[in-house]
């Protein structure tokens, strides 16, 4: 297929990068999103998200008049549904007396739906927004045909997912594998024809379920290696064992690749994911849900870890370093150390984090201090919680010098005990409550 103008449906972490890629490469592209201030924003040449390289790329494109933005869609080739897929708030599914999360959809029907009037014979839709099973065929088709086109016969139907790292996308955009997931395999085609137009990796045709299926299963093994490492931490603590030094030693056997633990699991993937599968067939994903729930408890076991440092967390200062889901990005949904500061709060303690990439972020409960100084000053405890590569840099001595805080807490193994005890600080790690040789009884 020759594709003129794409329509790209929301303009977040996916939908912005993947809509000034196309443009990069000679395609007119309409970028949509339902708020004015991202539209303003963006037809200013400006971005409303952090991505390393992401605001370059978006300039260029709006120079070159092969990227506008607008609030509404409008006749184009193909269109792509990018928006996003988070949990129903205060709703839950049970089974067998558990309960699990359910998906919001609501933004992927609106997004189909804005679709409808536009929609012609010929015409290719792709559905990347992460979703439950079956979503592309079940909701998405059903709600295309109120054009009175029928997906698969008049116009091609298929579902791509990204697989991007935040911090990279631009990149893997481009170098990483695609997947495309038709209704049929003409629809399966179109796809690859519209994303062979930049991608360098392969590109891989099966059907639109299957597709779903792929990118879930990702994430989920991902949720359940990290659920395991999560465990092994707590039975450490419980043992007087260093869990970074025994994952380090079972990681030599050839066949071993343990993950490294952490305040939880968070970000709009693998703490996400998951649960759709839990969703579509709680009788058949036990191994799935207990995952999310180790992984869901972890910043409960930080919190205790922080509470054994201090004694008591009841009017405690506790500077927070890092909301952010992962490192080196601005993205704070399901973020867990987002959670760790809440639940520090909720139990007395009187936080104030410091977030380098979101510092302006509004927080509800937790006092966002305006610098790394402002955050440490008066505080009673420091705790690492995302690993940032400036948090990395840290010299100890010089953090001593701004800090009446003399107890650490290292959550993701990204300090060296020795430099900052020598600076005069008590530094307790995650799972890492290792009792000295000599005291052990053997």
């Amino acid at each position: 297929m020759n594709f003129q103008k794409i329509c790209v449906i929301g303009l977040g972490y996916i939908g912005l990068p993947t809509a000034s890629t196309f443009a990069a490469h000679g395609i007119k592209v309409l970028g949509v999103d339902i708020s004015p201030h991202i539209i303003e924003t963006i037809n200013k040449g400006q971005i409303h998200i952090h991505e390393p390289g992401l605001l370059e790329e978006v300039q260029k494109a709006i120079q070159s008049g092969n990227f506008r933005a607008a609030t509404k869609p409008e006749d184009a080739d193909a269109f792509i549904i990018a928006v996003p897929t988070p949990f129903q708030e205060n709703k839950f599914g049970e089974y067998n007396g558990l309960t699990y999360k359910l998906a919001d959809m609501r933004a992927v029907t609106s997004a189909a739906e804005s679709i409808v009037p536009f929609l012609r014979k010929g015409n290719l839709v792709v559905l990347e927004s992460t979703s439950p099973p079956r979503t592309t065929v079940d909701l998405v088709a059903p709600i295309l045909a109120r054009s009175g086109l029928k997906a698969g016969r008049d116009f091609h139907l298929a579902y791509s997912p990204e697989r991007v790292l935040p911090g990279q996308i631009l990149r893997e955009l481009i170098e990483n594998a695609r997947v495309i997931g038709g209704v049929t395999p003409e629809s399966a085609q179109a796809g690859y024809d519209l994303y062979g137009t930049f991608v360098k990796g392969q590109i891989i045709k099966t059907d639109a379920t299957t597709a779903e299926m792929v990118k879930l299963m990702e994430n989920t093994y991902r949720d359940v290696n990290i659920a395991i490492a999560n465990e092994f931490s707590r039975l450490a603590d419980k043992f007087g064992v260093d869990v970074w030094e025994a994952i380090s030693i079972a990681n030599l056997h050839p066949r071993v690749k343990i993950l490294s633990p952490g305040p939880g699991v968070g970000g709009h993937c693998i703490s996400v994911d998951p649960w759709f599968f839990v969703e579509a067939a709680p009788e058949i994903t036990p191994l799935i849900y207990h995952s999310r729930q180790v992984n869901d408890a972890q910043p409960h076991f930080v919190v205790e870890t922080i509470k054994r440092a201090l004694g008591s967390l009841k009017g405690k200062k506790i500077a927070a370093l890092g909301l952010a889901y992962k490192p080196d990005v601005d993205d704070l949904r399901e973020s867990p150390a987002n959670e760790v500061a809440q639940i520090l709060q909720h139990e007395g303690a009187q936080v104030k984090a410091w977030e380098p990439f979101k510092p302006d972020a509004n927080m509800p409960g937790i006092d966002m201090a305006s610098s790394l100084e402002a955050a440490i000053i008066e505080a009673d405890a420091i705790v690492l919680l995302v690993k940032h590569a400036e948090f990395l840099k840290f010299n100890p001595l010089e953090i001593a010098k701004k800090t009446s805080a003399r107890i650490v807490v290292d959550t993701v193994n990204g300090w060296k005990k020795e430099a900052w005890e020598n600076a005069g600080f008590t530094l307790l790690r995650l799972g890492k409550n290792k009792s000295p040789v000599e005291n052990r009884k053997l």
